[in-house]
């Protein structure tokens, strides 16, 4: 599967977050389980008595005799009881990380356009299951909340907030509670069996941070799409490099080996601590790098799993 044509690297438009509809319609994602009782078109892995028929099993005390299935028992001579599996319908929350360090690309695309771009292709796919769409999207100075809408409206919803927010004026603010204050803010509007993204290069991430993590992945399924560029992973070849934040200036030497060793353990320590968040979590990790496909990396997620 090719991916759509999704315009520029650095910005994010309505049009080109709408077109990665007709992408997300080639993405093959199996049913995950449900953990709360909610009405709507998603199939709950929780057996009882609901819209479909899932199977018959031996009659045990305590089971409705209205479920007995009567065929199976002129069959086999012995009572049996059907099962049906409930349709469901669930919200799906989107947490997308716009702070500064975001906003930076050495290959493919800004961490922020890559966590717009996935966001929006993972919302038109659990959109065309049914499930209700809305999120939180966070920058350094700005919070913007969007509660849960199903169908279309509820996408569109979305992808206006994230091109809104996208837009802004950025600016680096030294807040060493601010994850922690959006990851408490989504904990206070996660129901029990919701579905939960989280895309963010988790920079900053402490143990209060993790704590409100886990609080939220006792109440919701949780997927950790961890966002970064190539660059952070693995300096470049020996050399002199200027680089820059847009305030500061230094020289960059990569011929000194200490100092790329140094760099690596860094990063490979922030993304392993993450992935070892996720275990703890129980939620699934995803590696989501600036310069990878977007359907390669939302087949990954597996949200409906038989």
């Amino acid at each position: 599967m090719v991916d759509v044509d999704i315009d520029s690297a650095v910005e994010i438009s309505v049009p080109a977050l709408v077109r990665l509809q007709s992408l997300a319609s080639g993405l093959h994602l199996k049913p995950a389980r449900v953990r709360a009782a909610e009405g709507g078109d998603y199939l709950s892995a929780r057996k009882g008595r609901g819209m479909e028929y899932s199977e018959s099993r031996p009659y045990a005390v305590g089971d409705d005799i209205r479920n007995l299935d009567w065929r199976v028992m002129a069959r086999s001579g012995k009572p049996h009881t059907k099962l049906f599996r409930e349709e469901r319908e669930r919200p799906v929350l989107f947490w997308v990380d716009f702070r500064a360090a975001m906003f930076f690309a050495t290959r493919g695309c800004y961490k922020s356009v890559q966590a717009a771009r996935l966001a929006s292709l993972l919302a038109w796919s659990v959109s065309a299951h049914s499930d209700r769409v809305g999120g939180l999207l966070f920058s350094d100075q700005v919070h913007h909340e969007f509660k849960p809408r199903r169908g279309r409206r509820g996408v569109l919803q979305m992808i206006r907030a994230l091109v809104e927010q996208h837009r802004m004026p950025w600016q680096r603010a030294d807040d060493p509670l601010l994850l922690t204050r959006a990851l408490l803010r989504l904990r206070r509007v996660v129901k029990p069996g919701s579905l939960v993204f989280l895309l963010s290069d988790f920079r900053g991430m402490d143990d209060s941070a993790r704590a409100q993590l886990l609080q939220i992945s006792r109440r919701a399924e949780v997927v950790i799409l961890f966002i970064y560029d190539p660059l952070e992973r693995d300096l470049p070849a020996g050399g002199r490099y200027r680089v820059s934040d847009g305030e500061h200036e230094r020289i960059l030497d990569t011929a000194d080996q200490k100092l790329v060793q140094a760099y690596h353990r860094q990063f490979e320590q922030r993304l392993q601590t993450t992935r070892q968040l996720a275990a703890r979590c129980g939620a699934r990790f995803i590696e989501a790098g600036t310069a990878a496909g977007l359907t390669s990396i939302a087949q990954q997620v597996q949200l409906y799993r038989n």
